[in-house]
């Protein structure tokens, strides 16, 4: 039996780590994780060693610079890896026959929208890290019309830096937290998204194969980060006061979408996916923190 090597970059972020937490769940795909120290993914010849030796069927690229602030002072070493090594990626993906599948972004958008964005809606990145995205994924594109582009925003896990545990942690250490509450978008558990990558992989070939392009995905449900922030206060239980301020109370580097939830609809009917309620996934992701070892 053949058994499809599935290639990870940015183990160690939070959809390469969920994606690692799944693998022994799939016994029937190898999986082939690596960070950027075994394999620099913005040095070409690297990544084509990498390739000749193990011939992967599938690449996901989790691989990202997602600091949005600092990214406007290293304007250079995101475009390294947000753009230039996803180009590098893609065109070896075409090379190898590998189905190259790369994780993208909301802040591809101005937030100027008052509807949920679709993958027909026109990018218009307001700064340097939606900006770098956006040419990774249209050399992607260009490169590989049979990449797969999935959008996702708000991403939260059990693992690394993130809104959740920032959250958990201020609630703890203080007894009142200010949360904007003008920022609206779609969260997305990284392990919902590991999730439906791999169901997508494992069942959906043919389709991969007559709808490549670009897609969105995150759980259901249009929040601001506040009631967000209050959805942690209220499953934990924690008596913790959440205070709501405006974007202009809290001013930050790099502007954020005022709005940048995403359209789910066309990765639902071309792969059979369902998403998942934002709340039960919160819950679930909250339940793991909490019994952690």
């Amino acid at each position: 039996m053949n058994i499809p090597t599935i290639l990870v970059t940015g183990a160690n972020g939070q959809v390469g780590s969920e994606l690692r937490a799944l693998a022994n769940s799939y016994p029937q795909i190898h999986f082939t994780f690596t960070t950027r120290k075994d394999l620099p993914i913005e040095k070409a010849d690297a990544l084509e060693k990498f390739f000749s030796r193990y011939k992967p069927e599938y690449l996901i690229n989790a691989a990202a610079y997602t600091a949005v602030d600092q990214a406007e002072s290293e304007k250079e070493k995101v475009y390294s890896i947000n753009t230039e090594a996803v180009s590098i990626m893609a065109a070896l993906c075409k090379k190898y026959h590998t189905q190259f599948i790369h994780i993208s972004t909301d802040y591809v958008f101005d937030g100027s929208a008052g509807i949920p964005y679709t993958e027909d809606s026109v990018p218009n990145p307001t700064g340097v890290y939606g900006s770098s995205k956006l040419e990774g994924e249209q050399l992607a594109l260009q490169l590989n019309a049979q990449s797969l582009i999935v959008r996702t925003s708000w991403v939260y896990s059990r693992f690394g830096k993130n809104f959740v545990k920032t959250i958990l942690r201020l609630m703890e250490e203080k007894q009142e937290i200010d949360v904007v509450n003008d920022q609206f978008g779609s969260p997305t558990y990284a392990a919902d998204l590991a999730e439906t990558l791999v169901f997508i992989i494992s069942n959906c070939k043919k389709q991969i194969e007559n709808s490549p392009g670009i897609f969105h995905y995150s759980n259901k449900g249009i929040i601001s980060w506040y009631e967000f922030a209050l959805a942690v206060k209220e499953i934990t239980g924690s008596l913790c006061q959440v205070n709501p301020i405006t974007t202009e109370e809290y001013p930050t580097i790099a502007k954020r979408p005022a709005f940048s939830a995403l359209d789910g609809s066309r990765i639902q009917k071309v792969f059979g996916i369902r998403l998942k309620d934002w709340k039960t996934s919160l819950a679930t992701c909250l339940h793991q923190i909490k019994n952690a070892p």
